[in-house]
């Protein structure tokens, strides 16, 4: 979901360039409805396809060998002029292996690289990605470093959302468009891009939605639907544990974004690039992850995966500034006392917030997808 919406935004940004250089564009990709409505030509729709862990990732094994034969089919048939990788690090350190080796002169942009700078894990994948990468276009200050070090061509572009900052109604309108009273606490529960996500997460948010619930009669939890297919499972969740509120369409959710975000008192939600979208808002948020106990045991104990923070906005600032709780802390328990201090305590709100200052200062400037754009085509004049 995130490759898609990144990607979306990269797509206007390469129309835009190409025009100004008079060059007919013909963008192909691998993604989803956002890129398709940016402008790009499908070649597989994989917006469904994704999943973190090993026992997850098998359902979509089969999509995944179609969509990569469908790529197959085009090098041969009809080979691009360029290539650009965004994000899905499997995947893509395998295809660009693949281009590298097969069409050796085509120029590849590795656009929001994996995230082994933050990660534990080895560095067979950064090797290689140096390898088969002619750009890695950054967008954290802390990864050009890291890739540059290991000897990548690197440029630092800033962070995507900055081009994507939304203006907030007022608060009094925005509960008037959601259709919800103006003098209700919201709760904005953000649990999933991935079907694994809507197992793993949103029943324990629903259930510490409930509890609160319990506490405070006048908290209203609101629920952005990511994909369409996902709408009825999670009123389905809802109505299992008795919380009271609404399903937001996925088709509706871009819209009403700005509305959600000025209504929200506080976010509970999964990690990803929502967390960074949640802070450039000043919505206080609370994050928690969960995966099977099968994939946990093999990242833990076989590959030794470690990480300080699975937030973005701890991982830069190198600090708790939002609450964390992932596997066996991600209870309703938990999630119901962290949501207490933030729902109740101003002091604690107004930290996060004067935190997220600090984040934006790490980002860069506004102009990111530009940027980006004009060094991808910039390799086509090579």
């Amino acid at each position: 979901m995130s490759g898609d919406l990144q990607g979306s935004f990269l797509v206007k940004a390469l129309k835009e360039e190409a025009a100004k250089r008079s060059i007919t564009l013909d963008l192909i990709a691998l993604g989803g409805e956002r890129m398709q409505a940016a402008g790009a030509k499908l070649l597989a729709n994989t917006s469904s396809i994704g999943a973190i862990g090993f026992w997850e990732a098998l359902p979509f094994v089969m999509p995944t060998l179609r969509a990569q034969a469908a790529v197959n089919e085009l090098l041969v048939k009809d080979p691009p002029d360029a290539l650009v990788l965004i994000d899905y690090m499997g995947p893509n350190i395998r295809l660009g292996n693949k281009v590298k080796k097969a069409l050796p002169n085509i120029p590849i942009t590795y656009y929001i690289a994996p995230q082994e700078w933050a990660w534990r894990i080895g560095d067979g994948g950064t090797t290689d990605l140096i390898g088969f990468t002619d750009k890695i276009l950054a967008i954290f200050q802390e990864e050009a470093e890291f890739y540059s070090s290991k000897g990548g061509n690197v440029s630092w572009v800033g962070h995507p959302m900055l081009d994507n900052l939304k203006k907030l109604p007022p608060r009094e309108e925005a509960c008037a468009k959601l259709g919800i009273d103006s003098s209700n606490k919201v709760l904005l529960v953000l649990p999933a891009s991935r079907s694994q996500e809507l197992k793993y997460i949103l029943p324990t948010l629903a259930e510490a939605a409930a509890l609160l619930q319990k506490l405070d009669p006048s908290i209203f939890v609101l629920v952005p639907a990511g994909m369409a297919s996902f709408e009825k499972e999670i009123q389905r969740i809802l109505t299992d544990h008795g919380v009271n509120g609404k399903v937001i369409p996925s088709s509706e959710v871009d819209a009403l974004k700005p509305s959600l975000f000025s209504v929200a008192n506080i976010a509970l939600c999964k990690s990803g690039t929502i967390n960074m979208e949640l802070a450039l808002h000043n919505v206080p948020q609370i994050v928690g992850y969960k995966v099977s106990r099968v994939t946990a045991f093999i990242a833990k104990y076989l590959l030794k995966f470690q990480v300080d923070h699975i937030s973005p906005v701890n991982l830069l600032l190198k600090d708790r500034l939002v609450p964390e709780l992932v596997q066996d802390l991600f209870t309703a328990n938990s999630i119901y006392e962290s949501s207490i201090s933030l729902l109740y305590d101003n002091k604690a709100c107004s930290d996060i917030i004067n935190g997220y200052k600090k984040l934006r200062d790490t980002l860069g400037e506004e102009g990111v997808t530009n940027r980006a754009a004009i060094q991808i085509l910039d390799l086509l004049d090579k």
